[in-house]
């Protein structure tokens, strides 16, 4: 029988789904699967890339641990591809390479001002906030009022985690750094700002119920945002979500308002214009002109143009993908060029390499897409025996082998287990779930502490 060495790169929902799916897939052929991730833990952005006062994601990380608890696939972390391994490198070792790196940078936003002293990616921010090892421990919460540009769950996620108390936030599993930063955070008022009405906003009614759900904080919403157009009142009438996104909207237009310590502002109709400031001072205000719809879904501006006081501004607009050695990018897009996961270089496909997830279609969709799109993938690997690699070395030890050679200190499964019940530990001691290891190198030390 013909046996299939399979190596995916990417270890978060995407590459562990696609592993998933090949083995109860239907096929022909034996299958091994070798899982790298550049982090010395698994999950991606199920662990790096979500608000940890989201316990839904909890449900998530469960699946995910089922599938590799099964023991069937192996796991290589803290080994990075293009650096420790190479596509040359998995050419020798495996039949094929999946390539679920998904997009973890910030898409740009073009204004004048965005790269003034103050002016941050939200994914950056996230990644702060959810201990992802590479970045700083520190983060310069210095403002008392901000603005996050963007009108989706990520722009909601990083204005909740401004405005809300870190006290709220401390049966959570945040990281005590980070715990630190937002105690000691001055922010009374947070602006949510986004291009298009509030009918069209890309945000679910479960993010936006959390917002009005925090502890002595006021919603502040504006009622000239509320002249619905025929689109918005129809789309109240069809779909569902936006039918309860009203509602919720609806309900704090009626609240009062002037208690609470901390205000979070949501602004509608408000055209990125510029991030105003200086070298000198970094931000101090943001301009925006206000829009009006077009009559065909869209928004066109109506030349009034606003300015609000902030000493910081969150570009929430987007993630987007990162290149990889050797793999074809389309930097346009953020993704590697592909056909249906069969990636493209030019016209030509390439012989042995797929993708999926977010580094296939980009930052779009919900787990369930990532499922489907995973299945997608698998399908034509199954079916493109001919195009697989020949590899010279394909037995299972021999890319244990290289690694080592190399001195890469790669952590397994068992070095997984090892480090999240280190970290349930730490949490255990102080009443939590659950405190993240930040620091890589600490991470990687306790996960190989039976290795040495």
């Amino acid at each position: 029988m013909t046996n299939l060495r399979l190596a995916i790169v990417g270890a978060g929902p995407a590459g562990i789904y696609a592993a998933d799916i090949l083995l109860k897939y239907e096929r022909a052929f034996d299958v091994s699967i070798d899982l790298f991730d550049q982090l010395p833990a698994p999950y991606g952005l199920v662990r790096y890339g979500v608000a940890p006062d989201h316990p839904r994601i909890k449900g998530i990380i469960t699946a995910l641990r089922d599938v590799l608890d099964r023991g069937d696939i192996r796991i290589f972390g803290n080994v990075r591809f293009g650096v420790d391994i190479t596509l040359d490198d998995l050419k020798k070792h495996y039949h094929a390479v999946i390539f679920s790196t998904g997009a973890v940078h910030d898409a740009a936003l073009d204004i004048p001002g965005i790269e003034l002293p103050g002016s941050y990616g939200a994914a950056d921010f996230v990644s702060w906030y959810d201990g992802h090892p590479d970045y700083p421990r520190e983060w310069p919460l210095e403002a008392t009022s901000v603005a996050v540009i963007g009108n989706g769950n990520v722009a909601l996620d990083v204005a909740r985690m401004l405005a809300k108390h870190a006290d709220d936030l401390l049966p959570t599993e945040i990281p005590a750094n980070v715990y630190r930063g937002l105690k000691a955070s001055p922010v009374t008022d947070v602006h949510v700002f986004g291009r298009r009405g509030p009918m069209q906003v890309k945000f679910t009614p479960l993010e936006l119920r959390e917002l009005g759900e925090l502890r002595d904080v006021d919603m502040i919403v504006h009622d000239e945002d509320f002249d619905y157009d025929a689109a918005s009142k129809a789309a109240i009438e069809s779909n569902k979500q936006v039918f309860v996104i009203d509602k919720v909207l609806s309900q704090w237009r009626q609240r009062e308002v002037g208690t609470a310590s901390r205000r979070l502002h949501l602004h509608f109709h408000a055209r990125p214009v510029e991030v105003l400031g200086s070298e000198a001072e970094g931000v101090t205000g943001y301009r925006f002109e206000r829009t009006e719809p077009d009559g065909s879904g869209g928004v066109r501006g109506t030349g009034e143009f606003r300015e609000v006081e902030v000493q910081a501004v969150y570009r929430a607009v987007g993630y987007f993908g990162s290149p990889l050695d050797g793999i074809p990018f389309d930097e346009r897009r953020g993704i590697i060029p592909n056909r249906e996961g069969q990636v493209v270089d030019g016209d030509e496909l390439m012989s042995g390499v797929y993708a999926t997830g977010w580094i296939k279609r980009g930052p779009i969709g919900l787990i369930g897409h990532t499922k489907s799109d995973a299945m997608e993938t698998i399908s034509h690997l199954v079916k493109d025996q001919a195009n697989w690699w020949a590899p010279s070395s394909p037995e299972p030890e021999s890319i244990v082998a290289l690694l080592a050679e190399r001195g890469v200190h790669y952590t397994d499964l068992e070095g997984w287990h090892r480090l999240d019940l280190h970290e349930i530990a730490l949490g255990h001691a102080e009443g939590r779930a659950r405190i993240k290891v930040v620091p890589r190198e600490e991470m990687v030390a306790i996960s190989r502490a039976a290795q040495g």
